[in-house]
């Protein structure tokens, strides 16, 4: 009895924690619905506080500050939707309008069309259903081995010891594009410069020499951290420190 009270109460908490998330969304896009934008995006910006992550939540908040004229933080949202889920075609769609109001034109750097093709290839599922692809293909192995052990027809065996062999293959394979996912989403290295023009200097304080000008909604690589100073890299060849307040990080 005591355990059924306790799953009672977790199913009304969760249901109660999910009807104020939608209430709380509800009131965020009559807001933006009625042209309260810097007021929707701190109610989108409440909801990222109280709930969680979300790419629809980050969507609407980049729309919010995009219509707020505020480009960078417009980019920086859209750019958080992509990075939980790489399809996100409204997102992509998005981020590339907010982007041609970035004054820069960084040139970046090159990827190897094979290293390209891999990762293209590990984006096409998300972290999570990498790991279920393992665990179904783990689960698929076992019974061919099974039936490799334990079967009578020497050509079934035959093919169940290499189907095995295959399934192995892509249990290793899957659950490795499942951490490399989870690596990804996890990793910070990647930025956006927030503010209006930043000088970027030569060493890790404002005595250090100019280097170049970056503009808000430039995207930048984060190289390293010291105190409140962070070294980007900006396309193939412009590395320099930046204060850490200047950027950051999707």
């Amino acid at each position: 009895m005591k355990h059924i009270l306790i799953i009672i109460a977790i199913f009304f908490a969760c249901n109660s924690a999910f009807y104020a998330q939608s209430n709380e969304i509800k009131q965020a896009n009559a807001l933006y619905a009625d042209g309260n934008f810097t007021d929707a995006a701190l109610a989108y910006e409440a909801i990222i506080d109280s709930f969680g992550v979300a790419p629809q939540i980050y969507l609407n908040l980049g729309n919010a500050y995009y219509k707020s004229n505020e480009t960078a933080l417009a980019i920086l949202n859209y750019e958080r939707a992509l990075k939980l889920n790489s399809h996100y075609e409204a997102a992509k769609i998005n981020l590339s309008l907010a982007q041609q109001k970035v004054i820069d034109n960084v040139a970046q750097i090159p990827t190897f069309f094979l290293r390209r093709w891999v990762q293209n290839f590990v984006q096409i599922f998300e972290s999570n259903e990498w790991f279920f692809i393992s665990i179904t293909a783990f689960a698929l192995c076992i019974a061919a081995i099974l039936f490799f052990i334990f079967g009578y027809s020497k050509d079934a065996r035959k093919l169940s010891f290499y189907l095995a062999i295959t399934l192995f293959i892509v249990v290793v394979s899957s659950a490795t594009f499942s951490i490399v996912q989870k690596n990804a989403l996890l990793n910070h290295n990647s930025a956006i410069v927030l503010e209006g023009t930043i000088i970027v200097k030569s060493s890790p304080d404002r005595s250090g020499t100019d280097l170049f000008q970056l503009h808000e909604g430039t995207k930048v690589v984060i190289r390293s951290t010291l105190d409140e100073w962070v070294e980007i890299a900006a396309g193939s060849s412009n590395v320099g420190w930046v204060e850490r307040s200047a950027v950051e990080a999707i």
